[in-house]
């Protein structure tokens, strides 16, 4: 969920946080969250990475928002990570959108050349932020009612690219589905900051 998926968020006319929608939580109990998963030792491992890589982070650079779109979260570079308090609902999830963005940011940070507007480049970190992030491990396939035993991950990654792509005004579905099986094995195989896919 990389630039194409900007999180733009919502608030009442004072410019406070408007209660959950659609069976979500507020931006306050949902930043609680980010601070809580802010000690998770994946998050933590991929802060340090990005600041090894030259790529601080601030103290707002992660935040809670509403959002409008029906999605989780997203990074946009040199903005941060929005985590989309209204669509989620409990600490792992904001934890693993948490970690699927930053590994977007790390993305961008190792990348001096990281166009988000190449469907190439796009389809390549969102391989990566779903193959790494978790997001497509067995139980979590389970859950969403995904019960094929054999290539789950695989596949469960490949649709998530592909949904993350849809959002991007510069890829077609064509363009999408052949960027993405261009770049499969090296973006799949890259495994970077970890020594393997976690």
């Amino acid at each position: 969920m990389g630039n194409d998926s900007k999180a733009e968020p919502t608030s009442d006319a004072s410019g406070s946080s408007t209660a959950a929608r659609g069976g979500g939580m507020t931006i306050e109990e949902c930043q609680n969250m980010i601070r809580r998963s802010l000690r998770h030792p994946t998050v933590k491992f991929l802060k340090g990475h990005l600041e090894k890589s030259g790529c601080s982070i601030e103290s707002n650079f992660i935040k809670a928002v509403n959002c409008e779109e029906a999605i989780a979260g997203g990074y946009v570079p040199g903005e941060g990570i929005s985590v989309c308090s209204n669509h989620l609902q409990l600490q792992d999830q904001v934890t693993q959108v948490v970690i699927h963005e930053l590994i977007h940011a790390y993305d961008d940070c190792r990348a001096a050349n990281l166009d988000w507007s190449d469907c190439a480049h796009h389809a390549c970190t969102e391989i990566r932020a779903a193959h790494l992030s978790g997001d497509c491990h067995y139980k979590r396939e389970l859950l969403r009612g995904y019960v094929r035993i054999r290539g789950h991950e695989q596949d469960c990654v490949k649709r998530s690219v592909m949904q993350s792509l849809a959002r991007n005004p510069d890829c077609s579905e064509t363009a999408s589905k052949d960027a993405m099986e261009a770049v499969w094995d090296v973006c799949y195989n890259d495994t970077n900051p970890f020594d393997r896919a976690p």
